[in-house]
């Protein structure tokens, strides 16, 4: 969860490493740290919060070095303080770390017991105490990680550097990503290609297991079985512009208003705007023989996935089941080898779901949809479907999750015509409608100033209940999401027809209802569902086309109009005023919209 970067050139590194860590902040922001190794010894500088304290720190104090690694942290194990802030350093080596080690309080008390003393609460700190008890024995700063690797259990990217050897880097991987940068004099790690992006766009993904000696012109990888190997280097389309805010308050604004944009591009990878075909490429495997689809992901790729699951049974006539990642391999899964697994993630490193991808290939193909190519799940799946959404900084998802609806249903357009049960004019007829999505999505966020308004009247609301039948149901749940992931407003949704099953008894005078109600084939039945929240009084805030509004909008207290669609693309066009609406109320309240208290963006560790 935590982001790392670590730098070895000609010149003092602190200010690009700082600058790095700004790439790297949406995994983390509870603390961070920059360590250098100058004239001999570890110099470090640390601050709790956001990474704007260590940048006025190193203005008063700034740190020489031409070697250097940095952190920002999601807090795991220790709380948010600079004593648990990374880099954690002894006399003789200084540590970066993502990641878990399960057993620290092993090889903590055996540390103490050889006299070692720690300063911090984390599971890291045993990490270079670990490596200078070695290092102490004789043994080279190499044998010592070596040696310290074999002795870690968990997950960890690492990187390390030495008092005395000021031309040495060590880097590790074992499950969360780790990228080796190639310069010209200078060579980089880091969590991923971003944070390297203002310093070089030629990157080698390490692979898990691997470890990596890197010195100012050369690299050498060796694997999980300490054999010398090569990994490939790539060209990385990222660049120092790409994750600007330009002229917008918050990246989670710009990337909302970003969405026709980016779903329209995804929509053309796939369908062609000519013939109205679908091409998927090659998965690996034969698309129409499938008989059974497992869709698994977590957070708001979640509920990408039950979208898909009424997208592949209704169109596609397959079944289709979803399940939350970090739950799935616990309850002993049945895998149909005639089925497929599809795999959800945005960064294409989220710990649950890459486990998910390890446990169900060895019974059928996995399929992937990610938005980052040089992703660990990307590189191990059967086949990939990307998204495009580009770079997503805003930790609250909102292009990747409508960027991954267009993925999914494309990919259940092809299932669909590919098993037989959709003819030509039904195919083009569902590509027309995708194609015309990014028109409706710019009619919603032209709606933007009135969702301001409405937020005024909700913002302190306490608690709030979102409704929908069918697909709107995961938008209701993404909606509520939203709302408390940036606002910290408590917010539940529910299938409308559930509410009489017990959470109506919530419903009061005080109680914002947002009803999302397109015109679809079950209309009427929300439309009966908003009737019995009204008449307790629910203050209802009706999202909806001029139908559905002529149908519930006498009852609402405010009404959201929005473009009269066709029920196979109404998710996508509704997830956007959910979003508007739980980022104008996050804006009123004051909290920090792209970096939420206590989330982070990829989640890297179980």
């Amino acid at each position: 969860m935590c982001g790392i970067i670590g730098i070895i050139g000609r010149k003092d590194t602190a200010t690009d490493i700082l600058s790095g860590l700004k790439q790297l902040e949406y995994r983390g922001y509870d603390s961070a740290g920059i360590a250098t190794v100058h004239n001999g010894r570890i110099e470090r500088a640390r601050a709790q919060g956001k990474l704007v304290n260590l940048e006025a720190l190193l203005k008063d104090k700034p740190l020489a070095g031409a070697i250097g690694i940095g952190h920002t942290r999601w807090a795991t194990h220790g709380a948010p303080n600079e004593a648990n802030a990374h880099p954690h350093a002894t006399d003789k080596v200084a540590v970066v770390h993502n990641g878990i080690i399960e057993n620290f309080r092993t090889l903590r008390d055996e540390l103490t017991q050889s006299g070692h003393r720690f300063l911090s609460q984390t599971d890291t700190e045993v990490v270079p105490a670990l490596v200078s008890h070695y290092l102490k024995q004789g043994l080279s700063p190499q044998d010592a990680v070596a040696m310290t690797l074999s002795r870690l259990e968990g997950a960890y990217a690492l990187a390390f550097i030495f008092a005395d050897h000021p031309s040495l880097l060590i880097a590790a991987r074992h499950g969360p990503p780790l990228a080796i940068g190639y310069g010209d004099g200078e060579m980089y790690v880091g969590s991923d290609a971003i944070a390297l992006a203002h310093l070089t766009s030629r990157i080698a993904y390490l692979e898990d297991g691997d470890w990596a000696v890197v010195s100012r012109d050369a690299v050498t990888v060796f694997d999980k079985d300490n054999h010398a190997v090569q990994r490939p280097i790539t060209q990385s389309g990222y660049n120092s512009g790409t994750v600007g805010k330009d002229n917008y308050r918050h990246f989670m604004q710009k990337e909302i208003f970003e969405q026709p944009g980016v779903f329209g591009e995804t929509v053309k990878i796939y369908c062609n705007p000519y013939t109205l075909e679908i091409d998927l490429g090659d998965l690996g495997f034969s698309v129409g023989d499938v008989e059974h689809i497992q869709l698994v992901a977590c957070g708001t790729s979640y509920y990408a996935a039950l979208v898909a699951k009424y997208w592949l049974e209704d169109i596609a006539g397959i079944r289709a089941d979803v399940d939350v990642a970090s739950e799935y391999r616990y309850r002993k899964p049945i895998q149909n080898p005639k089925g497929i697994t599809v795999v959800i993630s945005q960064s294409g490193e989220t710990a649950d779901t890459l486990a998910v991808l390890r446990f169900a290939k060895p019974a059928h193909p996995v399929v992937a949809i990610v938005n980052v190519p040089e992703s660990t799940i990307a590189r191990e799946a059967s086949g990939v479907l990307y998204t495009y959404a580009g770079p997503e900084i805003g930790v609250a998802s909102t292009k990747a999750f409508t960027t991954q609806l267009a993925t999914l249903a494309c990919f259940a357009i092809a299932l669909a015509h590919k098993r037989g049960v959709l003819d030509a004019k039904q195919r083009q007829a569902l590509c027309q409608q995708l194609l015309e999505v990014p028109t409706h999505m710019s009619e919603v966020l032209a709606l933007d100033h009135h969702l301001q308004a409405m937020a005024v009247n909700l913002m302190h609301a306490k608690d709030m209940l979102y409704v929908g039948r069918g697909t709107s149901f995961p938008i209701a749940m993404e909606g509520a999401l939203k709302m408390k992931e940036i606002s910290y407003i408590h917010a539940e949704a529910y299938a409308a027809g559930e509410l009489k099953h017990g959470p109506i008894a919530l419903i009061d005078e005080e109680m914002p209802v947002i009803v999302l109600a397109p015109s679809d084939h079950v209309l009427e039945k929300t439309a009966s569902n908003a009737q019995e929240v009204a008449a307790r009084g629910g203050k209802i805030i009706l999202i909806s086309d001029a139908n559905g509004i002529n149908t519930i909008g006498d009852i609402a207290l405010g009404t959201v109009p929005m473009p009269q669609v066709a029920g196979f693309i109404a998710p996508i066009i509704y997830a956007l005023p959910v979003q508007l609406l739980a980022y104008h109320i996050a804006v009123l309240k004051g909290t920090d919209v792209d970096q939420p208290r206590n989330l982070a963006k990829s989640v890297t560790v179980e």
